[in-house]
């Protein structure tokens, strides 16, 4: 026969159950475990996590109940609906039928009847879930209410079912009469506080990730490009004062390998930039090419300048270029009277990561600026020499027959090479290309005589427009080597330009036709002009080339427009 039950007894039993269930719970909440269920489950992995979890919860909730003569008074239900709820209707089966067959193995006369009505609590919660999810109202499914009221109903089910079950009968109506109101009460609640655990933990999480997210904007923000005009001194100081007013942390330090960059915030007095790092902790990251965090208590921190520095704890981070080689560290302090927090830390490594990247692309383009220049002193270096001893050789002949033309080619010849030397940039204008070429030719005509005639059809509102230097006079020396000067008869090349919308269309056309294509090169000169201009504008842009055999060659140029700046 049951004894006689006190019913606030038992909720206050219960209560203080459920009490210790939602302290694992919280404690839960501190693993990774705990993040699949700060959503709705819907993968296959994150499904196998909740079921995991909630079947643990079921088997605890059995195991911390309270025996009632051969019955126990429990709090599985928060499981098995929070299961279903979270992870569907599969989930919910599968953790109702281990919460079940626990309960089961226990005995007792209501030991059937609580397995059948676990298994029902789980698919309570699982088609909930479904229901919700087809009318994609999934952000119900964590509304702590949702959770209080499916728990109580599935408790009804649950007391329903230990009623049509369990024999003898008279034993089931004492045991749903006395246990009724109090499991009611408890698991519903208990289901409700869960799910407001996962609700803050949730919510928490994204606090912590606007924050980071938002501030981690401001600095990649501010500091655009700042290291991509140099890594030094002073682009060090101006990120390091950046990053320092957006994280608040005490200092910020910025280093190569071997010295202080720049140095902001406390400490600035003795951490001066300039000097060799002495830090064993920066020797250490670059060494070791490792973050390292000196926290002031388990791992030791002491200033490696001055014993009167307020700083206590330190993050170095190493940063990284070609290779991941380590190119230096940037250090975040914060003083003794403060707490190095974990955000801080996150995302001292993603700014470091943010500045690696930017000294990688400064680097880069100062590679690219200085293979630009190099390409201008090949193509230099390409022309000068042929065309000098062929000018050379016009000239003595010149001079012999008709010394004022001879003092006229002279003049081109000098134009010709003063335009060539004074171009330290890396573009010209139409007009200065123009007369490069004009000087140039000027030159080959006194060399071929009546067998090369020259057009230049140009509009004068383009001779302002940019483009890379030395664009021209490679493809039109093609054309008189490869072209006219094979030819017997009088031959002529025309240079012409137009604007197609914001594009520049330069042709350079000779009319001997003898192109002859050779797979992967042009002539080194022409090679280095087209890949000069894709490298600048895109691979759509370049040089293109059409023959016509015994008729025609035209080399196009085509690139973006860019006015000149310096015109009046």
């Amino acid at each position: 026969m049951f004894t006689g039950i006190n019913h606030m007894a038992l909720v206050g039993d219960l209560m203080q159950q459920m009490c210790v269930y939602l302290v694992v719970a919280y404690l839960l909440s501190k693993t990774p475990l705990f993040a699949p269920l700060m959503q709705v489950t819907v993968r296959l992995p994150d499904r196998l996590v909740c079921y995991v979890v909630f079947s643990g919860f079921c088997i605890m909730g059995t195991y911390l109940g309270f025996q009632i003569d051969d019955a126990i008074a429990n709090t599985r239900a928060i499981g098995a609906v929070l299961g279903g709820l979270l992870g569907g209707p599969l989930v919910g089966l599968a953790v109702g039928l281990t919460g079940g067959m626990h309960r089961y193995s226990l005995g007792g006369f209501s030991a059937s009847a609580c397995a059948v009505s676990t298994v029902v609590e789980g698919l309570i919660g699982g088609f909930l879930h479904l229901y919700l999810m087809r009318r994609n109202q999934a952000d119900r499914l964590l509304n702590p209410t949702i959770a209080f009221g499916t728990t109580f109903v599935a408790e009804l089910f649950q007391m329903g079912i230990i009623l049509l079950m369990a024999r003898p009968s008279d034993h089931a109506t004492r045991l749903v009469s006395q246990i009724t109101l109090p499991m009611v009460l408890t698991n519903s609640f208990g289901a409700a506080l869960f799910m407001r655990l996962i609700l803050d933990r949730r919510e928490t999480m994204e606090k912590y990730s606007i924050a980071f997210s938002a501030m981690a904007l401001r600095i990649a923000e501010r500091s655009v490009g700042v290291l991509m005009q140099g890594f030094n001194e002073k682009n060090c100081a101006r990120m390091a004062a950046i990053i320092r007013e957006e994280t608040g942390v005490g200092a910020v330090a910025i280093t190569d390998c071997d010295k202080v960059l720049g140095f902001v915030g406390t400490g600035a007095d003795h951490h001066l930039p300039g000097t060799p790092i002495s830090s064993t902790h920066t020797l250490r990251a670059i060494n070791h090419n490792q973050v390292v965090y000196a926290d002031g208590a388990v791992t030791p921190y002491s200033c490696s300048v001055t014993k009167d520095c307020k700083l206590g704890s330190c993050l170095v981070i190493p940063l990284r270029g070609e290779e991941n080689r380590v190119i230096g560290t940037i250090k975040l302090y914060e003083p003794k009277s403060k707490f190095f927090s974990r955000l801080n830390r996150t995302l001292g490594e993603g700014i470091a990561r943010l500045l690696s990247n930017q000294v990688l692309a400064g680097r880069i383009e100062e590679q690219k600026s200085l293979l630009a220049q190099s390409e201008i002193k090949l193509l230099q270096a390409q022309i000068n020499p042929h065309f000098l001893f062929n000018a050379l050789n016009t000239l003595a002949a010149v001079i012999r027959r008709d010394p004022e033309s001879a003092r006229q080619l002279v003049q081109y010849l000098s134009t010709f090479f003063r335009k060539s030397l004074k171009r330290g940039g890396n573009d010209a204008s139409l007009k200065d290309e123009l007369e490069h070429v004009d000087a140039y030719l000027h030159i080959e005509l006194a060399r071929f005589a009546d067998r090369l005639n020259v057009r230049f059809d140009v509009p004068p509102e383009l001779l302002d427009v940019r483009l890379p230097a030395f664009s021209l006079q490679p493809i039109v020396e093609n054309a008189i080597k490869y072209g006219i000067s094979q030819m017997l008869e009088p031959s002529t090349i025309v240079v012409s330009a137009q604007r197609l919308g914001d594009l520049l269309s330069v042709v350079v056309e000779d009319s001997a036709g003898l192109y002859q294509p050779k797979p992967g090169s042009d002539g080194l000169g022409m090679s280095l002009v087209d890949r000069r201009i894709k490298l600048r504008y895109g691979a759509e842009f370049g040089l293109e080339v059409t023959c016509q055999p015994d008729c025609w060659t035209r080399v196009a140029i085509r690139l973006p427009i860019e006015e000149d700046r310096t015109a009046c």
